[in-house]
């Protein structure tokens, strides 16, 4: 396993793996570290998914597996919200805004200090649409809505999410692109509704990281 026992830490075989691109290397890694070090492995994956290149992108989609099976943005979503059917959306975009600024985390705080602020604004950004009583322009709309609909109508975001790992392609394609409903994907594709609900959203913030810096992925990255 890496030289790393299970109950074991080493943040440094972790990031040599990351920076290898080394995917099943740094799976294990991540299996075998106790809970007690998910702060030091959050701030390690924040830190290499603000690069460029497959360190920076293989460390992203790690810190997104990491926020979202660990329930963290959830729970911040969560205890924000009276309405908890509306916590998946918000977790959602949460993660969106994540993936899209990841570059201005710079160690300082917690990465769940900087997650828990992020998850504030999208939290109030929901509440402000929820109190809209007429419709909202285009640009006014969540990031996980901006970005189903641009995923059918711009380039650029097709050709990023022909790039994305087959586990979260499949069925962001299935969802943004073809338009089929949740459960109709998870029919096709043999998987729980759950799992992929879970997937398109940590797909739709993979696209997210892979436009920051371009034009279409403006306006999904996190505003100050």
């Amino acid at each position: 396993m890496t030289g790393v026992e299970r109950g074991e830490y080493d943040d440094a075989a972790l990031r040599t793996a990351v920076l290898g691109a080394d995917s099943q290397g740094a799976r294990r890694l991540l299996a075998a570290r106790p809970e007690r070090h998910q702060d030091d492995v959050l701030r390690t994956l924040a830190l290499l998914a603000a690069g460029d290149g497959p360190a920076a992108a293989l460390a992203t989609e790690l810190l997104l597996e990491e926020l979202d099976s660990s329930q963290v943005v959830h729970r911040f979503a969560g205890a924000a919200l009276l309405d908890h059917s509306a916590v998946d959306d918000v977790v959602q975009d949460s993660l969106i805004s994540i993936a899209g600024s990841i570059g201005s985390y710079s160690g300082k705080a917690k990465v769940t200090t900087w997650v828990h602020a992020i998850v504030r604004r999208r939290v109030v950004d929901h509440l402000r649409r929820q109190r809209a009583t007429s419709p909202l322009p285009p640009e006014e709309a969540g990031p996980a809505e901006r970005m189903s609909s641009m995923l059918a109508t711009r380039a650029t975001l097709r050709e990023a999410l022909e790039a994305l790992p087959e586990l979260y392609r499949a069925p962001v394609t299935l969802r943004d692109v073809e338009g089929l409903p949740y459960a109709e994907v998870a029919e096709r594709l043999g998987r729980a509704p759950g799992t992929v609900k879970a997937q398109i959203s940590r797909g739709r913030a993979l696209l997210a990281a892979a436009l920051r810096g371009t034009t279409e992925g403006h306006d999904l990255r996190e505003a100050p």
